[in-house]
């Protein structure tokens, strides 16, 4: 499995301030990715000179704060994770897995508690 990404993601009720702060720090909106699962959430990747990513994610009821690793391989991803405790933080009558038409991602919680939000994206020779 190979990691293409990995950077905080926060979801917050109040990611306009939050943008603030990291524009004070130097990041910029690399771009925003609108209606996100089942809460339609948003959410804004910002990044610095330095190469540096952080996500900020508006949402209505949540402050939470994720570790957001990117991969080249989902499933076997998942099953890693899986296979190290983690298990699904999505409840049975929701899909695990959110498609969001260029990308796919699950939440996944550890066996002590932190949280991962694993997404791929998708290339153009996806058939899924």
């Amino acid at each position: 499995m190979k990691i293409t990404t990995f950077n905080p993601l926060i979801v917050t009720k109040d990611a306009e301030n939050t943008i603030k702060l990291f524009e004070e720090l130097g990041f910029k909106k690399h771009h925003t990715k609108d209606d996100i699962g089942m809460n339609s959430v948003t959410d804004y990747r910002m990044k610095n000179d330095d190469g540096f990513y952080v996500d900020i994610t508006q949402s209505d009821d949540q402050e939470r704060t994720f570790i957001r690793i990117n991969v080249s391989d989902f499933d076997e991803a998942v099953e890693f994770f899986k296979a190290h405790g983690f298990r699904m933080a999505r409840h049975e009558a929701a899909k695990d897995t959110v498609d969001t038409g260029s990308s796919k991602f699950n939440i996944m919680v550890s066996p002590s508690g932190f949280i991962i939000a694993l997404s791929y994206h998708k290339k153009d020779t996806d058939n899924n």
